[in-house]
């Protein structure tokens, strides 16, 4: 004879079954994700080395996940502002940040609302690349041949070689500050609003040198508008094969530039990030986004989910001890 349940060991089983039923659910999500566009901040205007990785990212993406996946440029401080607001949104998956180690790794230590708990307010889902900077100088104004050459000009003059930067903050303007502590010589920072004007000064001889991004300076150094002294990156780039490092140019432990990574607001399903990090690793290790970095002078660099949180601490580690070192004012 069948047994009847009484009414609490009804709801016990119920609530068994229910919970057997949703353990699945967070691979489901996954599997249906994404069901509308996605949308990809970039933190900084149009047009920058940032802004033109992300697209190329975000085109591969599309393909992989069959959904838009939509640029927006929210720029200011530094790229504060469209991370912080990333890291406001809604842990969907549906908005992404293309952070770069200004907004993961520096700006915790320049400015006072942030701090290094905001380095935990996103899910690190994959890091794409890297992109060393590059010495350069107008010839005209700074006769200067090699690293050396420039180091010695600078300790000749009376008054302080200046340097530019994109704005202060920026990997730019923090190499010359590396430079500056590790030469032991008296340099001026003159702080731009983007590479465009700073490079149009140093053009136009207002300028001494500047440690530029490689992306906007390479057109310059290929053209013979300016001269390059030395590259940022571990090794020679194969955009510039003839200009050494600045390890090679007798500072071992000079390498600096900025990176890009995906991040999504912290909270975001698990599966979600692994589907995340499984497309963005597969379109940024296609050969033709390699090819298309190295044309930029960037470099590929692949790291997961969890070597990219790590690989932002040290970073953030890093980029601190060289903004304590020049003694810079938080903003």
């Amino acid at each position: 004879m069948p047994r009847t349940l009484s009414r609490k060991q009804f709801l016990r089983a119920a609530a068994l079954l229910g919970a057997t039923t949703l353990l699945p659910l967070p691979q489901a999500w996954a599997d249906a994700y994404p069901a509308r566009p996605v949308k990809l901040v970039v933190p900084f205007a149009p047009g920058g080395n940032t802004d033109v990785l992300a697209r190329m990212v975000a085109q591969g993406l599309s393909e992989s996940l069959g959904q838009p996946v939509i640029v927006e440029n929210i720029s200011g401080a530094n790229g504060s502002i469209g991370a912080s607001r990333v890291a406001s949104a809604a842990n969907d998956g549906y908005t992404l940040l293309f952070g770069t180690a200004g907004t993961q790794a520096i700006n915790q230590s320049l400015y006072k609302n942030l701090s290094e708990k905001n380095l935990g307010d996103f899910e690190y889902v994959a890091l794409v690349t890297t992109i060393p900077n590059v010495l350069v100088v107008n010839e005209t104004r700074t006769p200067a041949r090699t690293v050396k050459d420039l180091v010695a000009r600078a300790a000749a003059q009376k008054t302080g070689m200046s340097y530019g930067s994109p704005g202060s903050g920026s990997t730019v303007h923090l190499s010359g500050e590396l430079f500056k502590s590790a030469t032991q010589l008296d340099m001026v920072h003159v702080p731009y609003k983007g590479s465009a004007p700073a490079l149009t000064d140093l053009l136009g001889g207002q300028i001494d040198f500047i440690f530029e991004n490689v992306t906007p300076a390479l057109p310059f150094v290929q053209s013979g508008k300016l001269k390059a002294l030395a590259v940022t990156s571990e090794q020679r780039l194969p955009a510039l094969p003839d200009v050494p490092t600045m390890k090679e140019s007798g500072y071992p432990t000079f390498v600096t530039g900025t990176w890009n990574g995906v991040l999504a607001p912290k909270g975001t399903p698990a599966a979600i990030v692994k589907r995340l990090e499984e497309a963005t690793l597969k379109v940024a290790g296609h050969a033709d986004f390699k090819s298309k970095v190295t044309a930029l002078g960037g470099e590929v660099r692949l790291l997961d989910s969890k070597a990219f949180r790590e690989f932002t601490r040290a970073e953030y580690q890093r980029w601190n001890a060289i903004v304590q070192t020049a003694k810079l004012e938080r903003q």
